[in-house]
């Protein structure tokens, strides 16, 4: 059991399947009678749409039908909606304009939908698509989120003036202004967070099928999040009930939080397969997903830090535009307010901070969640201005953090932002990436690359984030839709192995090893014995889903917690067939025994004697198979620090990542091998960010022009240097597992170290991400020519 169960880096069980060509994705999956969905998008970014015109399209060969925004409107289908209410600094709801499945009378970006064409192919359904005649009314766009306020922009939505969604604030203005006005030395930094957009190996699919016989739908996707999307589906977009929807989402190649929404393809084939009685089917090409997906990021910000005259931090106030995006996307609106501002304090003790966000409409693809959803971008704000601070202090970067870092025995720490950490040991982080980055060898090594003509550079990230968001009457309180509890189901077979059924999803992390991981461990089986069911609603429990680095956190606290009953349940049936007392059973690693006998019973012999019950007492229910829920007391808070190492070359603009060294508190880890996966996957996504990745649209036009791989760089194995990768645990004190979560450490952390080390090479206060070869270049010849 040692090398299995918890805390063992074992071999993740679905790799077989997937590393073989044997998972079974959407798009695997085919229908009797299916029929093929093409959408029809706009080309333009603003535009009224006087008219649309499908009547040569409806005679196209294999067309079987076309619908426009008319129709859908038609049949009462409503709009996708926003599942989270932010109160803006006035007292007032932000504002939500309606954003339909299939635009009617505008469309306001690149790929908006205007109709959809079903047909025997997808090729028959794409010819009919360049049948349809639309009638367009061309108006201004509007694409940069620091200007989209402007009076003179163009407005996006009749109701929602400057295009301006809400306008918030949160944290104590006037503690704030009171510091400043005795700081000592203030640092101030212009910044921007820029537009990323998600890349998943699978594209989106949806199926959308409907049984006239009981008049029941199911709909297939690639959903991150199957329960909340029926949830979506029947209550507020269809009108079914949700005993009459089916929700599957099977194996998932990636989703990074792109995948959690609810978009308009999954409704439209839903909706659709009734419309036409067959199933219709949709698969995104990759340039559909450049336009369509939900992007992440998209930040404009001036951040100013005080300190007094030994570089104590002393306030802190950040001014953010956010764009939404041209509609509000599922999760939109508190990505850039209570996923952002409330982890704006980090590891430090700034004893007052104040945030003012003001969100906005741009002539765009709409803007989400995506790998850390807020968490980069605050870590972003608080580790460059921190390097700033230091910089203007004249202080080693390490030592200003450790100056202001929490201490070990101030936890739980109230920040004042709102949260409350738990725990954690932020300087034996730093001591121990001190140590795995050879900091005290760096002047030598930046001495070496000067003498071959290289800028070396050297930067820290100290990153903190909320996981496992919760709890659900906390949220709730905050403008939630939803409650974030999650779901197991512990269902013992009378051979003795064991399913899993859980609410959260799995799109790659590894669940299907972890959690059966934690059941062996604590229920005394092989890994082998334990199964995973997850992603089809019909079967799991009523579940959140996976986001935000929660599965363990979240998800298999709950299943520790239907262990407990398994285990409460297996006490009377063992008492029952040892002939003792309950309260005279005890339980460990899968066995029931007597106290001060030998007379015990394994699990297995259990778990048959509890569907074999032919001598029971009827007090004694037959089964063992046992639910729970779990709604989390607090978020969880990982936290580490990440220090990158640069050499740039000046005559070319190149950065080469020398050396990257991390050291990151996940509390008690499961499964070392696959954390560390997941770090290596957070980096690369970050580095992304840093130096390759960012999405551009022309200023104006509103075409996007990073729409393929052609133009949108991603990085691949050879932009990454071999990580340096360390733990240390500070367990999380309120849930039975002491997880913390870990899937977008790298992500949050890497940027900032990244554009810090670059700096530092440069000389500069700032360059913007991406820092590609050529901006590199440029500030490098910059100030070549300045010292000239």
């Amino acid at each position: 059991m040692a090398d299995t169960g918890i805390g063992a880096s074992v071999k993740r069980k679905e790799d077989f399947r997937f590393l073989t060509g044997q998972g079974h994705y959407t798009d695997d999956i085919n229908k009797h009678g299916q029929t093929y969905a093409y959408f029809l998008r706009s080309p333009h970014a603003h535009a009224k749409i006087r008219k649309v015109d499908t009547a040569a399209a409806a005679k196209m060969p294999g067309v079987v039908a076309v619908f426009t925004g008319a129709d859908v409107a038609a049949d009462k289908v409503g709009g996708l909606i926003c599942g989270w209410t932010v109160t803006d600094r006035f007292g007032k709801p932000h504002k939500a304009p309606p954003h339909p499945i299939l635009a009617n009378e505008k469309v306001r970006y690149v790929g908006d939908h205007v109709a959809v064409v079903i047909a025997e192919s997808i090729a028959q359904a794409k010819d009919a698509a360049e049948a349809i005649e639309v009638d367009y009314e061309e108006l201004p766009a509007v694409v940069d989120t620091a200007t989209a306020m402007d009076p003179k922009a163009a407005q996006l939505h009749a109701d929602v003036p400057n295009n301006l969604c809400y306008d918030w604030e949160l944290g104590d203005k006037a503690a704030v202004d009171a510091a400043f006005a005795k700081a000592a030395k203030v640092s101030k930094l212009d910044l921007v967070n820029n537009r990323l957009i998600p890349n998943a190996m699978e594209p989106r699919a949806a199926i959308g099928e409907y049984d006239a016989g009981t008049d029941s739908y199911t709909c297939y996707s690639t959903s991150q999040n199957p329960h909340v999307l029926r949830l979506i589906l029947c209550a507020f977009i269809m009108g079914v009930p949700e005993h009459k929807m089916r929700v599957i989402a099977p194996d998932v190649g990636g989703g990074f939080g792109s995948k959690i929404f609810c978009y308009a393809e999954e409704v439209v084939c839903t909706w659709a397969a009734k419309k036409v009685k067959r199933p219709v089917k949709w698969t995104a090409e990759r340039g559909e997903s450049f336009v369509s997906d939900a992007h992440g990021r998209d930040h404009v910000s001036h951040v100013e830090m005080a300190m007094d005259k030994d570089g104590k931090f002393l306030a802190m106030k950040v001014d953010t535009i956010a764009s939404m995006g041209a509609y509000l996307s599922t999760f939109a609106t508190c990505v850039p307010t209570y996923l952002y501002a409330t982890l704006l304090a980090g590891q430090y003790t700034a004893p007052a901070i104040y945030c003012n966000v003001k969100a906005v409409f741009t002539t765009t693809a709409p803007v989400d969640a995506y790998r850390g959803a807020g968490r980069p971008e605050a870590t972003y704000v608080v580790e460059r201005i921190v390097e700033n601070c230091a910089r203007d202090m004249k202080l080693d970067p390490a030592e200003i953090r450790r100056r202001n870092f929490i201490k070990p025995d101030a936890f739980p720490y109230q920040t004042p932002v709102a949260l409350q950490y738990d725990s954690g040991n932020y300087e034996k982080a730093l001591d121990e990436a001190l140590k795995l980055a050879d900091y005290k060898g760096y002047p030598a090594r930046k001495a070496e690359a000067a003498k071959r003509g290289k800028l070396r550079g050297i930067g820290f990230s100290a990153y903190i984030e909320a996981c496992g968001i919760a709890p659900s009457a906390v949220v709730g309180s905050l403008g939630a839709g939803v409650g974030l509890w999650e779901s197991a189901q512990i269902r013992f077979n009378p051979t003795g192995t064991a399913q899993v059924l859980t609410g959260s999803h799995s799109h790659g992390q590894g669940h299907e090893t972890t959690l059966a991981q934690v059941v062996a461990d604590k229920l005394g089986l092989s890994v082998d014995a334990v199964t995973v069911v997850h992603g089809d609603t019909s079967q799991v429990p009523f579940g959140m889903g996976t986001y935000g680095s929660r599965s363990l956190a979240v998800g298999g606290s709950a299943a520790v917690k239907a262990i407990d009953k398994i285990v409460a349940k297996g006490k009377k049936i063992a008492a029952h067939l040892l002939e003792a007392s309950v309260d005279d059973i005890q339980y460990s690693k899968g066995v029931f025994k007597v106290a001060g006998t030998d007379r015990q019973k394994t699990i297995q012999e259990i778990a048959f004697a509890a569907y074999v019950p032919h001598n029971y007492p009827k007090d004694l229910e037959p089964g063992l198979d046992e639910t729970a829920f779990y709604d989390p007391a607090n978020f969880t808070y990982p936290a580490g620090v990440h220090i990158a190492e640069v050499e740039i070359d000046p005559d070319t603009g190149v950065t080469t990542i020398a050396n990257w060294s991390a050291v990151d508190d996940f509390g008690n880890v499961i499964n070392p091998m696959v954390v560390e996966g997941q770090v290596h996957g957070g980096i690369a996504q970050g580095v992304g960010q840093a130096l390759l990745e960012g999405c551009v649209y022309d200023k104006e036009t509103g075409q996007l022009l990073t729409g393929s791989y052609m133009d949108y760089c991603m990085p691949r194995a050879d932009d990454l240097p071999s990580f340096k990768i360390g733990t240390i645990s500070t367990p999380c004190p309120h849930n039975p597992l002491g997880v913390k979560g870990c899937g977008e450490a790298g992500a949050i952390a890497a940027p900032a170290a990244l554009v810090n080390a670059i700096t530092d090479a440069l000389g500069v206060r700032d360059i913007p991400m991406p820092a590609s070869p050529e901006r590199v270049w440029r500030v490098a010849q910059g100030a070549k020519m300045a010292a000239e």
